[in-house]
């Protein structure tokens, strides 16, 4: 299951979220998004996890939690529309 994790503080690392997220099962990527410019984060990213169990149970506990000085947003990412 992909989910879209927003509202990241700026400093936070792929490594960061990725050790957050395997508190709750594995995590099989961790992508924060980048402005193609200065390369620093947007912001948000995007964690994949294989079981839908662990990735629900990791929605559920994260979602308005603090992570740095942000309280972060998770919810299920919707498929891309070609």
């Amino acid at each position: 299951m992909k989910l879209l994790v927003r509202n990241l503080d700026r400093s936070t690392t792929e490594a960061e979220l990725k050790e957050l997220f395997e508190g709750f099962g594995s995590v099989q990527s961790c992508k924060l998004v980048l402005d193609p410019v200065g390369g620093t984060s947007k912001g948000f990213g995007f964690v994949e996890m294989p079981k839908a169990g662990e990735a629900k149970a990791a929605m559920k506990n994260l979602n308005n939690t603090l992570l740095g000085r942000n309280k972060i947003r998770v919810k299920k990412a919707e498929e891309k529309q070609a």
